[in-house]
């Protein structure tokens, strides 16, 4: 399970998105959207596995936690493959 944190930044200058699945670090999000893109990027790319997101206010508190369940479960490369080799019904001509 991934886990992400929405924490407001030290300068007052919006928010950061922090988690170690981020390639590059935090991403700081601006303006009167921030947490909800802040929110809505962090389930977009959670999407493959189970994450939670906690929203944490400027005394450190948790306010929100949203949690987000992967959509895709088990062996996903074998079940693609299953349907075009070895008997099974070809999408294309199906």
């Amino acid at each position: 399970m991934q886990a992400y944190q929405v924490r407001p930044r030290e300068d007052h200058r919006g928010f950061d998105l922090i988690s170690v699945a981020l390639p590059f670090g935090r991403l700081w999000y601006a303006g009167p959207q921030a947490v909800a893109n802040a929110i809505g990027y962090a389930q977009f790319y959670s999407r493959s596995h189970d994450a939670v997101i906690r929203v944490y206010d400027e005394a450190g508190n948790v306010i929100e936690t949203h949690e987000q369940a992967g959509e895709f479960k088990g062996d996903f490369v074998t079940r693609l493959g299953s349907g075009t080799r070895g008997g099974g019904l070809n999408p294309v001509t199906a």
